[in-house]
């Protein structure tokens, strides 16, 4: 069964996050939500606040198949994180997915991954990545995938589904959620 690890920050966009997480779950992968709060906990940008699975810290060492972050006004405190820049070089490093939807690009970049690939984002960091793809709803260059924003969650989940099981899959999904 493939792993996923979603990293969650105060102020990440509810969408962009629970709604990738709900389809993965639906296709039978283990998610694993940490918090960068010891508490386990993360308000996101409209004031819900979520009980992750864990802390951060309690699972820096574990290996997973993607490692997905989502947007909001949360990236900036997922790029004021070492260990975020740290768990990112290393599943790059080790030729594993990485995901980011938003702003959440931008860690990417600062991490050094997004030189010569092609990728999207959200227009409001467009300043910062110059080759965004700005049309793309969600753009896979090698094992990095990017997608624009909230509105595109749902279909960035399903994408993110058929690339860790099937495409087939993804569509099951798809049709039961009538999107």
């Amino acid at each position: 069964m493939p792993t996923v690890l979603v990293l969650l920050a105060d102020g990440f966009e509810e969408i962009e996050a629970l709604a990738p997480v709900d389809l993965l779950r639906r296709a039978g992968i283990e998610v694993t939500v940490a918090s960068l709060n010891e508490n386990r906990h993360a308000t996101g940008r409209s004031g819900i606040t979520t009980h992750a699975d864990a802390a951060l810290s309690a699972v820096l060492e574990q290996a997973f198949d993607l490692v997905f972050l989502p947007g909001g006004a949360g990236v900036k405190n997922l790029r004021a994180d070492g260990r975020v820049v740290e768990t990112i070089r290393r599943q790059h490093a080790a030729g594993r997915w990485l995901a980011a939807i938003c702003a959440a690009p931008t860690v990417l970049h600062d991490a050094g991954l997004l030189a010569g690939r092609r990728y999207t984002a959200h227009f409001s960091v467009a300043n910062e990545l110059s080759a965004i793809l700005a049309g793309e709803r969600i753009v896979t260059d090698g094992r990095i995938t990017t997608s624009r924003g909230a509105g595109t969650a749902v279909e960035f989940g399903l994408h993110l589904v058929a690339l860790l099981t099937t495409a087939d899959k993804a569509a099951e999904i798809s049709k039961a959620i009538c999107f």
